[in-house]
């Protein structure tokens, strides 16, 4: 969140930026080498969705000047030197945040995001319209993320 707030001022598009970057990187999970500092990966992405969003938009950014870029990333690189900010440590605290979720959250959840079912498909599987099913998921996200806020595995923000 902070490094998407280091290059983009409207709180929303961050919310929204950091929330798509996440899910990116969950799809891409496969492709990351997790031998190597996870930030930086994380960051690639983060930092290609800002770009294609200033593209769409037809909109200079704030700042994404090579050196500029260069000194956030190596200001988060010592960040992620700290105790508890592992790929591991991130991992064990979503697990254990999704097996905390009430079972109408952690069902659309897992549906949509460990099985890969598109909210339609999720929907149905749960016999519900796919408004309510858009409903539950945005509430299970909202759930995990004060889960995780809670277990210092996630910058949350208000």
């Amino acid at each position: 969140m902070v490094y998407l707030r280091s290059l983009v001022r409207d709180e929303a598009s961050v919310d929204d930026l950091f929330q798509e970057t996440m899910v990116v990187a969950w799809r891409r999970l496969d492709e990351c080498d997790l031998n190597r500092p996870f930030g930086p990966w994380l960051r690639g992405i983060a930092s290609k969705l800002v770009l294609a969003q200033y593209r769409k938009q037809k909109t200079a950014p704030i700042v994404l000047q090579e050196a500029v870029l260069n000194v956030v990333d190596r200001h988060f690189e010592n960040i992620n030197l700290l105790a508890g900010d592992t790929w591991d440590d991130k991992v064990a605290a979503l697990h254990a945040c999704i097996d905390e979720l009430p079972e109408k959250q952690k069902g659309v959840i897992t549906g949509k995001y460990f099985d890969r079912l598109s909210v339609a498909d999720v929907a149905e599987r749960f016999d519900m319209t796919l408004e309510a099913c858009k409903k539950r998921i945005q509430r299970g996200r909202t759930m995990l993320a004060k889960c995780l806020k809670t277990k210092g595995s996630c910058p949350l923000q208000r």
